[in-house]
């Protein structure tokens, strides 16, 4: 049986809940699948708090990412065992962690993320379906016509079709599916980009992390089984000299040195030795009232468990390496609990204990990986090194066609083949609407990290707010288009329906400058 949709988004990552959401305020009928259990992406089913800039609390995000950052202060402030002088704060983190000013738990996101979309299944506006992935797409010319999709509990399948069709998956499933014209890994050097590759390396991608969380109870001890690969990865030396499993990691610049890390402690600015316990710390104990049982929790996501060692997707061998990615994980967790140098001295840290339950699985590991780098559609425009680097800006960079913005450093992991690494600093941005445009698709839209950028700006268009403000102009593009009678490619030729579409988006709530006497390079 075919159904019938004025939007499909295939993929419930950040920005494929949001290109949903923002269609369904647009009085738009929605098909959104997800492959794993959880919707939510990043936030929630691969596990990776939100990582911000420092103006965010002010400017710089849109409307509903700041309503959701206050949701997520106000389930905190509801608890019944939080702190009173905790939940008196009109700003303040929840689990503590010194990657985000809103650390939080997965399972809160989740239930936000189904608050905001529960108006719209009761009058049959979105049709959900998780646990299914898209199988197919099928074109004609410039036009998605269908899509097919397996339900992965039980196998069976069933087709839709759209009038537009939005990819929210994390890899960019549907570009290849589809026909559209696309790109993975590094480029090249095609656009001058003082750090891009000299050749083109398609298989050169930043690293997944598969992020695993942990409880520590001090005073306990909690067994854990031995991983299989935990021999391997033991025996493993880094470009950087040190072992993979250990308290060290490369630096933020490709000087190929490394830098040390500790397990506990406050973060300071400029720490030599970070703690990486409070990194990305989800609970912290201390916010809570006297007789209340819980655990400081935190999500590993550290340099450590970066695998480095092949891809996940476009690759002969993606299995194998999903299997090993997860291995890595699980033995850095063995490692600390059994071999790592106490920060006190002595080994091991038996009171860590693995935490299925904050990441819906059973084994402590995430439910999905973290994918940092997407296959990447060809657009009318790319966002290239040059449009925001603080080393070819003197000044706040800007897009005449900007449909919102972001801020982040150009932030590259260490790479699956050449193994490069660096951190450039960057003026905040501005996401042009012409990186949404693909080159040979009409219908086809993105909604995360699979938009026009190179292999070197994905870096810093891959974190939460930015995917967040993405997915928000996929399903508000999508709607106009339908309502318009217009084409994505007709509006972006038109200036004077460019200026209309981002007066729509003003008047929604999306920021599309930053303000200039308040900002600097980061």
């Amino acid at each position: 049986m075919n159904r019938q949709y004025d939007i499909i988004v295939a993929g419930a990552s950040i920005g494929g809940v949001l290109a949903a959401y923002s269609a369904l305020k647009m009085n738009k009928r929605v098909l959104l699948t997800e492959e794993n259990a959880w919707i939510g992406g990043q936030l929630t089913n691969q596990g990776v708090p939100s990582d911000e800039h420092d103006w965010i609390e002010q400017f710089g995000c849109s409307k509903t990412y700041r309503w959701y950052r206050e949701r997520v202060r106000d389930y905190y402030r509801q608890h019944p065992f939080i702190k009173d002088e905790i939940k008196q704060k009109s700003i303040f983190n929840p689990g503590s962690g010194w990657v985000s000013a809103i650390a939080h738990e997965p399972k809160v996101a989740l239930h936000i993320f189904e608050e905001m979309l529960m108006p719209f299944f009761s009058n049959e506006q979105l049709t959900l379906h998780t646990s299914t992935r898209i199988i197919d797409a099928k074109s004609e010319g410039k036009t998605v016509t269908s899509c097919t999709f397996e339900h992965l509990k039980d196998g069976k399948l069933f087709s839709a079709t759209a009038d537009y069709v939005i990819d929210g998956t994390d890899t960019g499933e549907l570009l290849p599916l589809s026909g559209a014209d696309y790109v993975n890994g590094a480029e090249g050097d095609i656009y001058g980009e003082p750090h891009a590759t000299k050749e083109t390396l398609p298989e050169d991608m930043q690293p997944v992390t598969w992020v695993a969380a942990v409880s520590y109870h001090r005073g306990e001890t909690h067994e854990m089984e031995k991983p299989e690969m935990y021999d391997h990865f033991k025996a493993i030396t880094m470009p950087y000299g040190k072992k993979l499993l250990s308290w060290y990691g490369p630096t933020l610049d490709v000087s190929k040195d490394y830098r040390k890390f500790r397990m506990e402690g406050t973060f300071e600015k400029d720490d030599k030795h970070p703690p990486l316990f409070t990194y990305r710390q989800i609970i912290d104990k201390s916010h809570y009232k006297a007789g209340y049982d819980i655990a400081d929790a935190t999500l590993i996501n550290w340099p450590q468990n970066d695998y480095v060692f092949g891809n996940l997707f476009d690759s002969e061998e993606a299995e194998k390496h999903q299997y090993m990615a997860r291995q890595l994980s699980l033995s850095l967790v063995y490692w600390l609990k059994t071999e790592a140098p106490r920060d006190e001295g002595g080994t091991g840290y038996p009171e860590l204990k693995l935490r299925g339950d904050l990441l819906g699985t059973e084994d402590g590991l995430a439910q999905a990986p973290y994918i940092r780098e997407s296959r990447r559609m060809k657009t009318e425009y790319i966002v290239k090194e040059q449009d925001i680097s603080a080393k070819t800006n003197d000044s706040l960079p800007h897009f005449w066609d900007s449909v919102g913005v972001g801020c982040y450093h150009i932030d590259l992991h260490m790479t699956t083949q050449t193994g490069d690494y660096y951190f450039e600093n960057t003026w905040p941005f501005e996401i042009p609407l012409g990186s949404f445009i693909s080159t040979n698709m009409d219908n086809l839209l993105p909604a995360c990290k699979n938009i026009g950028t190179t292999h070197v700006t994905n870096g810093c268009f891959r974190l939460h707010p930015v995917e967040w403000n993405i997915g928000e102009v996929a399903g508000y593009l999508a709607a106009w288009c339908l309502d318009k009678g217009i084409t994505p490619r007709a509006l972006y030729a038109d200036k004077e329906q460019v200026k209309a579409f981002q007066k729509h988006l003003e008047e929604q709530g999306i920021e599309r400058h930053w303000p200039e006497d308040k900002v600097h390079v980061i």
